[in-house]
Order: C-alpha cells, then structure tokens, then sequence
C-alpha cells in the first residue's frame, strides 16, 4: 500500500498543476472536443463559454461564504475548546486518520458543505493535538469523506425527483426517497463504504521517515483578540466591543432559524449551514470587532473559490450548450444492456463530473438521455437516477474544483492530497460499481 501511494504521490507532487491552471487545462480541453465530437466550430465554443462563464455567480458567493463562515466559527474560543476535546480522543496517527475520516462521512450524510467544512476544521485540530500524523494524509481523509454526500440526506438528485414540479416530472412522476436515498442498494453502498475508507486512509499512512508533520503553532488562527474596552472610548468604539449587539444580532438569527426547522423538518441546504455558521460565529466570537477580525482573516483563504468557478461556469456552459455532454452520455447507452446499464451510467456521470461539477446541472444534461434509455430497457428509473448522483460525487474525489474549501482551510495545495485521493477514487468506485452490478 506504501508502494502504490508513494508512486500516486510522486505522480501528482510533479505533474498535477495548480487548481487554476488545472482549470484552464480542462478548458481548453473541452473546446477542442467540442470541435472533434459536436458540431459547433471555434466561434460557436466560444460562444457558448462566455456564454456560461456567470452562470455560478449565486454558488460561488455561497461557497465563499461556506469557507469563510466556517472558518470564523473555527476559530472562536468555544469552537475551539469543542473540536479540540473531541479530537483529544484520537491517542495515535492511525487512530486520528480513521476518526476524521468517520467524522467527514457522516457530516458529508447529514450535508454536503457542513461535511466539507466540518471535516478540514477537524483534522487541523487533530494535526494539534496527534503527534507524528501525517498532515497531508490527514487532510486528504477529511476530504475523502465527501465522497457519500449524494448518496446521503442532501443528495440534489433524489431530492430533485422527490419534489413536485421538477423538469422530468412528466416523463418519471415523482419518486419518493425511499425509493433513492433509503433503498436498499443505496443504504449498502453506504454503509460498505463508511466501513472500508477509513480502514483504507489508515492503511495509506506513510513510514515515520515519510511522514509529513507540521509544526501546532503554524495551525493557529492569525486573529488579534479585539479588546474589550479602548483606550479611547468614544460611542463608536463601545459598540465595536459590545457583547450585546452580538447577542442581539445572534438571536435574531436563531429565531429564524427555529422557525425554519419548525416548517420544514430538518432539511439542511448550503444556505441554511451557512446562516447557521455565520450566527453561531457571530455568538461565540463574542463582540462585533473581534467577530470582524476573524471574518477578514478568513477571507484571505477564498481567492481560488472566486476566480475559479466562472472557469467552470464556463467550461458547464460549453459541455451543455454544445451538446457534448449529451454526446457522452449517449456514447455509453449505446454500448450498455440491462444489466450493464446502471454501471455505465455511473461511469459516465463520473466523467462528465470532471467537466460539469455541479451535481443539478449534471443531471439536468444527463437526466432527459438516461431516463429514456432507461425505460426503453425498462430497468429501474430510482436506480438510474441514483447512478448519475453516485458518478457526480465520486469523481469529486480528483476534482479540485472541490476540494477548494477544504485546502483553503488547511493551508495546502491540490497536489499534496491527490495522491492519496486517487487511491480512495479507485476503492470507493470499485464499491459503487459492485453495488450497482450486484444488489
């Protein structure tokens, strides 16, 4: 296992790029497959790119927002004392690899950001508290853990065909998640998974000498504690350090928040986790200025989220306008049979992932050729729409697209957790595909 991981490590440490060039790469990419496989020419992919280049505009405030949110309330005193308790559990390397692998699975079930976040704050307090644990291989479970969340409560895809009104409605109907998200495969997809990765990140862990630590002092947050009083206390300055505009303000949050839970059970979404951080920050940071100090060190990790996505956007926008999405999808129905069918339409979704990280827009190209192949082989519809949702997130394991946040937090680049990522992309894949070939 050592062997394999080394030789992935090697392999990505000297030729995987930085995510933004990565992005550029796939761009370009694209547009020439767009020009060999479709009919468009240049001016027409061209077309199509700036065409799609806003289109994530409302994402990438919400992951920027992910980010920073979750950053802040990391790096408040009782969050601190909390994660670090909790990571307190962990007495050895193998022993912190398996925990936060088990911590990112489950937050990535409940929700997808929350598991994103959630997962990179837990293992930097680990890299604190474990000695001798490889931080790169610590990370890089933390992330691994996001690999379950289509199949888990937030999955966009079930809960799309779940919700009256949408687009393949008259085509399908409307299919129940006991039928996607709590049917059988699906639960043993999961549960194989939640077993075997982090047996599988522990097992990666490299010798002592190749062990990469990092000093527990560089992990802390740069945040200067924002006094309570200054030395001129002018109106102004009474209210930056006011613990009860704080409390004013959380409460307003919070009495919202009760009474969203109240309405719609809990259902969590990326703009619920975020206006969940976001309070709680504003909470436990305690006054307005020390809550502001937090925010501004925060922002400094969001860079690569905000001039990367319009690339992707982009890139989107020429994979569903041109058609070559659907020229992808199509080229596997052609070759599969029923009982091939949901394995190639998993590996299909796994690849136009790569291209349309996005797990709605994915399935609004995918969906109208899938679920026609699928009744005319007449095969199971839920488990069709299943396989695209399990494509759209494996993939994501050697995507950088989103592991954005999570590196932001940690303080690395893609490719000193990629190795370890394609070794987690080949296992879990084999699981998936087992699971769809099987049950």
């Amino acid at each position: 296992m050592r062997v394999i991981v080394s030789f992935f490590n090697r392999v990505m440490q000297r030729y995987l790029p930085d995510p933004f060039l990565f992005v550029i790469i796939l761009t370009l990419v694209v547009f020439l497959l767009g020009l060999i496989f479709t009919d468009n020419g240049p001016y027409q992919m061209i077309q199509h790119w700036g065409g799609g280049f806003w289109g994530l505009l409302t994402f990438t405030m919400q992951m920027v927002l992910v980010l920073v949110t979750g950053h802040v309330l990391a790096s408040s005193a009782i969050f601190k004392r909390g994660l670090g308790a909790l990571a307190g559990l962990a007495k050895s390397p193998g022993q912190a690899i398996m925990f936060v692998t088990l911590v990112a699975l489950i937050a990535s079930l409940i929700n997808w950001g929350f598991g994103l976040v959630i997962g990179a704050l837990f293992a930097k307090e680990l890299a604190k508290k474990v000695e001798n644990v490889d931080y790169r291989l610590l990370i890089a479970s933390a992330y691994t853990g996001f690999v379950v969340w289509h199949g888990g409560i937030s999955g966009s895809i079930p809960l799309t065909i779940a919700t009256k009104g949408h687009f393949a409605e008259n085509m399908i109907g409307i299919i129940p998640t006991e039928h996607t998200i709590f049917a059988t495969f699906n639960v043993v997809i999961v549960l194989a998974i939640v077993i075997v990765l982090p047996i599988i990140n522990r097992m990666m862990m490299p010798s002592k000498e190749q062990t990469v630590t990092v000093d527990p002092v560089l992990l802390q947050d740069d945040v200067q504690a924002a006094t309570l009083e200054s030395q001129v206390s002018t109106p102004a300055d009474r209210l930056e350090n006011s613990r009860i505009v704080s409390l004013v303000t959380a409460l307003l949050g919070f009495v919202f928040l009760f009474y969203y839970f109240e309405s719609n059970g809990f259902r969590l979404n990326l703009d619920i986790v975020n206006f969940l951080f976001l309070f709680l920050g504003i909470l436990f940071h305690g006054t307005p200025k020390q809550f502001l100090a937090a925010v501004a060190n925060a922002v400094k990790g969001a860079s690569g989220i905000i001039i990367q996505f319009p690339f992707y956007a982009g890139i989107m926008g020429m994979m569903t306008t041109s058609g070559l999405a659907t020229v992808v999808s199509e080229a596997f129905v052609s070759i599969s049979n029923e009982f091939t069918f949901h394995f190639l339409t998993f590996i299909s979704a796994g690849i136009i992932n790569i291209f349309v990280p996005s797990g709605g827009g994915q399935w609004a190209v995918q969906a109208p050729v899938m679920l026609e192949a699928a009744k005319a082989m007449d095969v199971s519809i839920p488990k069709t729409a299943m396989a695209v949702a399990w494509g759209d997130a494996w993939t994501n394991l050697i995507q950088p697209f989103w592991a954005l946040p999570a590196l932001a937090i940690a303080g690395l680049k893609a490719r000193d957790i990629m190795g370890y990522c394609v070794l987690a992309l080949v296992v879990t894949g084999t699981i998936i595909s087992l699971g769809f070939l099987v049950l």
